[in-house]
């Protein structure tokens, strides 16, 4: 059993330390005018090493080159800027992303004009141009684009589901694991809120560091549940929710910061790409509580003995490849946030 425990642990490592790699996380391309028919442009593409996602932003022909693009490789992004005049504005003109139909990546724009109105759009693959409306965006196409942000961050950010996996996988009985996930929601809505809004700085790093830790140290709890060994964390299992939950708020807030806020509407971004983390969240708990109730059903149906150490096999293998995954993670997360 061990040896096989082991080898499920490598290939978890493997593969799912490869899916974070490969994390599709959306592109953002920010326009601001800076002075009359003079913008600013900035584009953030998800990168890995020396390697960009290959896509690219395409102006009108009217938007002429100011200067020359400046750009750089930062730890998990490709950045470039560059000043564009546009003598006849941006109105109903075109934005496209070439590349983008090929890719599995969206893109968030956000196109800011002198008097402060913000006009945002999310393209996609199916829909990766849109034409600049001639005023700023209503809070439902807020509200539209930054529900979507949310539920594709929480989908496609693997730690943060493996954390909630590893609740579930901790917490025995439907009440309780409502009660623990709703401390880990409440927490990391208090974090996000602050960080997003300038009332809690803290370094990407670090956070994103103490989130691997996190998820190792609740693998041991289901270990040492399933050993018979209670400690606080099985005990008051909402608590340890609530305490990494802050942690958790700060990494949604880096990714939100990332592609910032409207200012015309910064309540209804905030609350909906937090209602949208929400929604990808009870999507996930959902399939895993199914999925969960149909591998018991299997389990009494064919193996009829022991179907009680078989689930106790399980979860010792699951905690064993979560507390691996972490270990990766976190080791990884050190070196490259600190030393690389």
């Amino acid at each position: 059993m061990i040896r096989l425990i082991v080898a499920i642990w490598a290939l978890a490592v493997i593969v799912v330390g490869q899916a974070e790699a490969h994390d599709l996380r959306p592109a953002y391309l920010a326009i601001t005018e800076t002075a009359p028919d003079a913008y600013a442009v900035l584009w953030k593409v998800p990168a890995m090493g020396d390697r960009r996602l290959a896509i690219t932003p395409q102006l009108p022909r009217s938007a002429i080159e100011s200067t020359p693009r400046e750009g750089v490789f930062l730890a998990d992004a490709y950045v470039e800027r560059w000043a564009v005049r546009a003598p006849a504005g941006l109105t109903g003109d075109t934005i496209a992303i070439d590349g983008l139909a090929d890719s599995r990546t969206d893109v968030l724009v956000r196109i800011e004009r002198l008097n402060g109105e913000v006009s945002t759009a999310r393209l996609t693959p199916a829909n990766p141009s849109f034409e600049v409306p001639a005023a700023a965006a209503g809070w439902q196409q807020v509200a539209a684009a930054y529900s979507w942000l949310g539920i594709e961050h929480i989908l496609l950010g693997v730690d943060h589901l493996i954390f909630v996996l590893a609740l579930i996988m901790l917490v025995r009985g439907w009440k309780r694991i409502g009660l623990t996930i709703t401390a880990f929601t409440l927490a990391h809505s208090i974090t996000l809120g602050a960080a997003t809004l300038g009332y809690l700085d803290v370094p990407g790093p670090p956070v994103e560091a103490l989130i691997a830790l996190s998820i190792a140290l609740v693998a041991v709890e289901i270990v040492n549940a399933e050993r018979g060994r209670q400690s606080l964390a099985s005990r008051f299992p909402w608590l340890i929710a609530f305490a990494f939950g802050l942690l958790h708020g700060l990494g949604f807030a880096g990714a939100l910061s990332d592609v910032g806020l409207p200012a015309h509407a910064i309540p209804a971004a905030l609350l909906f790409f937090n209602l949208g983390v929400e929604l990808g969240q009870l999507l996930f708990v959902t399939v895993v509580m199914a999925l969960f109730a149909i591998l018991r059903r299997i389990a009494v149906a064919f193996i009829r003995r022991d179907v009680g150490r078989s689930q106790a096999w399980l979860r010792f293998a699951g905690a064993y490849c979560i507390g691996g995954i972490a270990s990766f993670w976190l080791i990884e997360r050190i070196y490259s946030g600190f030393w690389a």
